[in-house]
């Protein structure tokens, strides 16, 4: 295989493994999304798209820390105060994605039976989730630009080895010792 088509295909490997760690903080955050909304909507008085509201944001914070130290914890981290406010003016675009359909299948047509609203409320996630995966990788959890890393690679190799201690054999030449 040539290089390019190596070059090519690991770069599909790495999109593809950080699409799934995206996908499994993102499943553990829908869960913890539509049980708080369900907890929220059918065991207070609080209106539907106030419970979903209350549920997105109770879910951005559980993804962030699960973003930010699994999928994506060899990003860079020189910026966490960009990073965070990045990442809440995004996750808040996402919020009005997600409950502006449920708002809309609610107060526009009507849909309020507690399975129309959990299955706006989880369309909405959907279409939600393509725009903050775009928005994340690209604007929040940025890679490292290419000659930071080919820096602390070369930093790394030209830190000198530690020094192997030699035993004294019985003829009385040294030999390391591995």
């Amino acid at each position: 295989m040539s290089e390019r088509g190596r070059g090519l295909r690991d770069q599909l490997s790495r999109l593809l493994r950080e699409v799934a760690k995206f996908g499994a903080v993102g499943g553990a955050g829908l869960l913890v999304n539509l049980g708080v909304f369900n907890l929220v909507r059918h065991t207070t008085d609080i209106p539907v798209v106030r419970a979903s509201v209350l549920a997105t944001v109770v879910a951005i914070a559980f993804n962030y820390v699960g973003f930010r130290y699994f999928t994506y914890r060899d990003r860079d981290k020189s910026g966490r105060t960009k990073e965070l406010t990045l990442f809440l003016l995004f996750s808040v675009v996402g919020l009005v994605i997600e409950n502006g359909i449920l708002y809309a299948a609610t107060y526009g047509f009507g849909w309020d039976s507690r399975l129309q609203s959990n299955i706006f409320k989880f369309l909405g996630i959907g279409i939600a989730t393509m725009f903050r995966f775009w928005s994340y990788r690209t604007w929040v959890f940025r890679t490292l630009p290419a000659r930071e890393a080919v820096a602390t690679a070369e930093s790394f190799l030209e830190e000198s080895p530690p020094e192997v201690p030699k035993i004294r054999s019985e003829a009385g030449r040294g030999r390391a010792v591995r």
